[in-house]
């Protein structure tokens, strides 16, 4: 599929469909430089219906990636900066007196969009962060006492900055599990910030994304298609297993307090399943999962002290672990 075209891919045919979601980094790539594994993490994401984790220092475009993704896929996306004083009800709306009726209605808050780019989510109280959990975990969000469906699809790209920086709160165990992946957004090679450089020197704008060329290749209609074709990709029984010896590994290693629940089994399942049908495959094969291992459990381990001053990594435990445990032919 010509990434510059609006045409959208049939709905219903999974290989057009995967044709426009590849075409999707393409077309990122005309405001964002180099950042090609976040994109496939945040596609994985919204085939999986689940949320992302996005971690990296201030000023790498997480902003700009999720507006890009936003703009390629026609979907409504939202911002909210999450800062100490943010309430839950900034987040997912509230009640408001209207004095010519003198009733009561529901102002939607900005939780009511497709992507919902939470802007350094770490930096406001575990209150407010946890506003967001019903929103993730049930597409919904209760407001005095009433449900109010989210629409769908629905993604939250939270991003938070490195837990030494200042003013930051650590994201509680319970919520950093409802994010299905975790992407770590570094720093740009000097090639890629040069590139970077030059196209602001060009004219570029961030803010304006359709004068940079960035415009639809795939729709709602073609994430359905491809979601269906995920859910019928054959996983093995010995695949399974696998996922679940994987999960198993990292609660009985010596570096852990915390090992993968099995929700985190779930999602590593769910995402190397993705990840087959992206690279073209409907079965899932052991290097699905673990293309998929790191992203998907880096957040759901919890390291001992003792480890983390001896320099140990939650992704050195996860690639140790991959190295163990034997692989099913």
């Amino acid at each position: 599929m010509d990434p510059t075209t609006d045409n959208a891919a049939p709905s219903g045919d999974p290989a057009a469909a995967r044709a426009a979601l590849e075409a999707l980094r393409a077309e990122i790539a005309k405001a964002v430089v180099g950042q090609d594994p976040a994109v496939t993490g945040l596609v994985v994401a919204l085939l999986c219906r689940g949320h992302v984790l996005l971690e990296g220092v201030p000023g790498v475009a997480k902003t700009l990636l999720i507006r890009s993704l936003a703009a390629a896929l026609e979907l409504d996306t939202k911002r909210v900066q999450f800062t100490p004083d943010l309430m839950p009800s900034d987040v997912t709306g509230s009640l408001v007196y209207d004095a010519r009726t003198a009733e009561f209605s529901f102002q939607p808050g900005p939780v009511f969009t497709n992507l919902l780019l939470a802007d350094e989510i770490n930096r406001t109280p575990p209150k407010t962060q946890s506003s967001l959990l019903e929103a993730m975990e049930e597409r919904q969000v209760t407001v005095d006492g009433t449900p109010r469906a989210l629409p769908d699809p629905f993604l939250v790209a939270a991003t938070q900055n490195p837990v030494e920086y200042e003013g930051t709160y650590p994201l509680p165990e319970a919520q950093l599990d409802r994010f299905l992946l975790k992407l770590t957004i570094p720093l740009p090679s000097r090639q890629d910030e040069i590139d970077v450089l030059t196209r602001h020197a060009q004219g570029f704008d961030p803010r304006d994304l359709r004068a940079a060329g960035v415009r639809p290749v795939a729709t709602a209609a073609d994430l359905e298609a491809a979601r269906r074709a995920v859910a019928a990709t054959t996983v093995s029984p010995e695949i399974t297993a696998y996922v679940v010896d994987v999960c198993r590994a990292t609660r009985e290693s010596p570096s852990l307090t915390l090992g993968v629940s099995p929700r985190g089994a779930t999602a590593l399942l769910a995402t190397a399943r993705a990840w087959a049908w992206l690279t073209g495959r409907d079965y899932v094969i052991p290097d699905d999962v673990k293309a998929l291992a790191l992203p998907t459990l880096r957040h759901r381990i919890q390291l001992r002290p003792e480890a983390e001053m001896e320099g140990v990594t939650a992704d050195s435990v996860i690639n140790a672990v991959l190295s163990h445990v034997p692989v099913p032919r």
